[in-house]
């Protein structure tokens, strides 16, 4: 089984071990030709020390708790 990864920007970390991240998909809207940008806020494991605004790289994982379904693997600045 292939397992998804994705890039976001963290919008929060407040949690203990948990981060908040925003993943933006972009898309041309099928009958008015617009490109439109859409977002999926995801909760991530979280071990490494990213800060609100940083570019992370998350990939997906068995249910880690309620939310969490993604675990942090790799950080861009």
């Amino acid at each position: 089984m292939v397992k998804r990864i994705l890039k976001g920007k963290v919008v929060s970390d407040k949690s203990n071990k948990t981060i908040v991240v925003e993943v933006s998909r972009r898309f041309v809207h099928p009958i008015y030709k617009k490109v439109m940008t859409t977002y999926k806020i995801s909760c991530a494991w979280w071990k490494n020390k990213s800060k609100v605004g940083d570019m992370v790289s998350i990939i997906e994982s068995k249910p880690i708790s309620k939310l969490k379904r993604w675990i942090v693997v790799g950080g861009d600045k």
